[in-house]
């Protein structure tokens, strides 16, 4: 039985693709574990899904920190960590998805011979992964111009992994659990974390407008709700976890930011959508990259922030709304939407490439 250890972290997008490949992998027989830190968000994500083993890591940082001093001390007794963990289990390859827990894990496995396949969601690799690189074999990206940025003879486009739970959600349920009615269409609004305050406010301050049309489902992030906004056909939520491939399955067209993953999964389940990307300003410009991207090959409708406001979004979502049929004709066009099976296709071909003496799970 082939073994795979699998490894990223610091952020939930580092994780919820490990999560999508679990299910997969178990299916086609193999033997799982996960490497993550000691109080990281993976700890929480992974929880018993496989066996998780922590090590020590250091956080990778742009800006002037006094633990910057300190942290490569703790990279080194990550890579320590590892390398014990490793070379216990022996695995066939190591899956990383980035983050600074992913560092010390490539280095420790490219000590001991162990294939290392990479991950990278966003439009330009992570430092992680560019730290990683070296060390690996094999680098699967998300976007297509992603490529020209990494080495062309180990990469490859693969898409980004999403849960196969998103797929399968229930309109009726959505409609049964918060009380949608039929007399009007949906938008999900997907705001989220305090990023995304601007389109929370945006969006309240043009619920007369929007309400003569649609229904609103209205995703705030924790803390951002308004218990005192109360408006027929208008529903706030803080975080919608279980339910949400019920929501997903109801709305008609969403508003979202841009992350990987958020696009990724707006991809395969083709839902029309307005990506209103975190400003350059307030993050590294991956999420305008990767709307820009999105945008060129037709699947989605792009409304930078810098540019919003309530008019200029009403006018977006009118345009949205009439032109939906040719985002889901391209978006139905694609050959990107099961990244998960063109991840395991990588992993299991490096595998196969492995001397018979050398593959560490068979020693």
């Amino acid at each position: 039985m082939p073994k795979i250890i699998l490894t990223g972290g610091g952020s939930a997008g580092h994780v919820t693709p490990n999560l999508a490949m679990i299910p997969a992998l178990q299916q086609r027989g193999w033997t799982l574990a996960y490497i993550g830190t000691h109080d990281g968000i993976e700890r929480k994500l992974i929880g018993d899904a496989i066996p998780y083993y922590p090590i020590s890591a250091g956080k990778l940082r742009r800006y002037f920190d006094w633990k910057n001093f300190t942290d490569p001390f703790r990279v080194l007794k990550g890579v320590y960590d590892a390398w014990r963990v490793l070379r216990r289990h022996r695995p066939d390859i190591v899956f990383s998805k980035g983050g600074f827990v992913s560092l010390p894990v490539a280095v420790a496995a490219r000590l001991l011979g162990i294939p290392v396949v990479l991950h990278e969601s966003d439009f330009t690799p992570g430092l992680a992964n560019r730290l990683a690189l070296p060390f690996s074999t094999h680098l699967c990206v998300t976007f297509p111009e992603t490529m020209e940025h990494v080495p062309k003879h180990k990469a490859s486009v693969t898409g980004n992994p999403i849960r196969r739970e998103l797929l399968n959600g229930d309109p009726d349920k959505a409609r049964e659990l918060w009380g949608f009615d039929r007399s009007k269409p949906v938008m999900l609004v997907i705001g989220g974390s305090l990023g995304a305050a601007k389109i929370n406010q945006v969006v309240r301050e043009s619920l007369p407008q929007l309400l003569a049309k649609f229904q609103i489902a209205h995703i705030c992030g924790k803390g951002n709700t308004l218990p005192s906004l109360t408006v027929q056909g208008y529903h706030q939520f803080e975080y919608v976890d279980q339910d949400l491939p019920h929501l997903f399955a109801l709305a008609d067209l969403v508003i979202s930011r841009a992350g990987a993953n958020a696009v990724f999964e707006l991809l395969a389940l083709k839902k029309p959508h307005l990506l209103i990307p975190l400003s350059q300003s307030a993050s590294r410009g991956d999420q305008l990259l990767n709307a820009r991207s999105f945008a060129r090959q037709g699947f989605s409708m792009l409304l930078e922030e810098e540019q919003l406001t309530g008019a200029s979004l009403i006018e977006a979502v009118e345009e949205l709304w009439q032109n939906r049929e040719h985002y889901r004709k391209a978006m139905s066009g694609t050959k990107l939407t099961d990244a998960v099976a063109e991840v395991v296709s990588v992993i299991e071909s490096i595998v196969k490439k492995q001397p018979p003496g050398c593959q560490p799970g068979g020693n």
